[in-house]
């Protein structure tokens, strides 16, 4: 969701089949690789004098993700970067298919805790200002049907909301999308949605976004099999670290490119940017009206991409990437909800083609809206008027929002100003659930 949008799409990416999505990937126990043809190099390398730290080597040619890493973060780099890392302080190759189980798969979160790594190796990684990049949970609120919404504590003490969203089918086993932030708040400041009303205060990094699926995991101890990018933000407004992001959930944590979702309120070129990678994810456009006059009330942003330019380009998109568009609709009762709005909406979509899904939220209550859900039987209707024009149509299910943590809902008010630090100052739990 560009949080402006909804996690209504969540429901229907989870009910995608989960053999196709079932990778070999697995929550690892405390083991390590090792490779046995280096066992006599390990057993040296495993036992360095205490004073000896490894410094990196200035002849080696790293690869251009660690050299513009000027953080210095290892998560997010790939096994080969983090193997040209290893090389660089003097170290195997294979010290680099260790690092990345160790960041991907036992999710260590301290350099210093790499026990498996020669001491002199941690040591220079830490002297060099090598870390790994994960980031504290400040908090979690769990919901009755067992979605569980986490706040993170970021770097500058700024707190930003990651969502796990658990469905259980008797069928097969258990499904875990995660809902990720792509931003510190939002600046489109959608008129339905919380996180807009919260404020906005920068781009999340590549790692940031990636370590939100890695905390998702570890809270429900089971693998995510889907990513939505519909948390806080806009995506759009951060492509360049949402695409490093979905490498790393892709190459490195084993996330089908058809399981990642990639939604946006619309941000001028971006879609011929993202439709340009050619990716196999599916990309949700948050619409929320079928005309250009209704869209700008309940979308300020939408005065610069008006409706037949955003279609325009959802069209080259599926010409480029062979990839269905799928468009999310936030129903607010008197407001959108009309059969008439529902025609007017299947016009559009035929006009363009017919290669859309349309993805149907009610509306979900957040403080301070004047906005109210549609009853069932308006939603029905709509849909019903959609289906009977042949629109492929879908009601999104209602989750976490006994946590505030469903479509819309996701805001804190830790994301424009950091938490105080002063111990006398620390907020209890309590005060941070009423805060989301």
């Amino acid at each position: 969701m560009t949080t402006s949008s909804s996690m209504a799409f969540i429901h229907n990416v989870c009910s995608a089949s989960f053999t196709r999505a079932f990778r070999t990937r697995t929550l690892v126990p405390n083991t390590i690789i090792s490779s046995q043809k280096h066992n006599n190099l390990t057993t040296a390398a495993t036992t360095p004098t205490p004073t000896l730290t490894l410094k990196p080597s200035s002849s080696s040619s790293s690869s251009s993700r660690i050299q513009n890493n000027d953080s210095k973060v290892l998560l997010g780099l790939s096994e080969a970067d983090l193997q040209q890392v290893a090389l660089d302080f003097g170290q195997q190759g294979y010290r680099g298919k260790q690092l990345h189980h160790l960041i991907y798969q036992r999710k260590i979160r301290q350099v210093e805790d790499f026990s498996q790594l020669p001491q002199a190796f941690r040591k220079g990684l830490q002297e060099a200002g090598w870390r790994v990049g994960r980031s504290p949970i400040h908090s979690s609120v769990t919901a009755a049907d067992g979605t569980i919404k986490l706040l993170i504590k970021l770097e500058d003490n700024r707190l930003i909301e990651t969502v796990g969203i658990p469905v259980v089918d008797e069928k097969g086993p258990m499904r875990l999308t995660a809902c990720v932030s792509s931003q510190v708040g939002c600046p489109l400041r959608c008129s339905f949605c919380a996180t807009g009303k919260g404020g906005f205060s920068r781009n999340l990094q590549p790692h940031e976004i990636v370590e939100q699926v890695l905390a998702v995991e570890e809270i429900f101890k089971h693998r995510v099999t889907n990513v939505v990018f519909m948390g806080m933000g806009e995506p759009m407004m951060n492509l360049k670290s949402v695409l490093e992001a979905h490498r790393c959930l892709n190459k490195d944590i084993q996330i089908g490119q058809r399981m990642i979702t990639i939604s946006t309120v619309g941000v001028p070129n971006t879609i011929k940017r993202l439709a340009s990678h050619k990716l196999q994810s599916t990309l949700a456009v948050s619409l929320h009206a079928p005309n250009q006059k209704l869209r700008e009330t309940i979308v300020p942003s939408a005065k610069s991409y008006p409706l037949n330019a955003i279609m325009n380009d959802c069209k080259n998109y599926f010409l480029e990437t062979n990839r269905r568009v799928s468009f999310e609709y936030a129903l607010l009762a008197g407001v959108n909800d009309a059969v008439e709005h529902a025609i007017e909406l299947a016009e559009l979509l035929q006009e363009w083609g017919r290669i859309y899904h349309v993805n149907l939220i009610p509306f979900n209550p957040i403080e301070g809206s004047e906005f109210k859900r549609p009853s069932k039987r308006q939603v029905s209707a709509f849909a019903a008027a959609l289906e009977s024009r042949k629109i492929t149509v879908s009601t999104r299910q209602t989750r976490g929002l006994e946590a505030n943590a469903a479509c819309g809902q996701l805001r804190n008010k830790f994301q424009k100003d950091p938490l105080v630090l002063d111990s006398d100052l620390v907020q209890t739990e309590s005060d941070v659930a009423v805060a989301c």
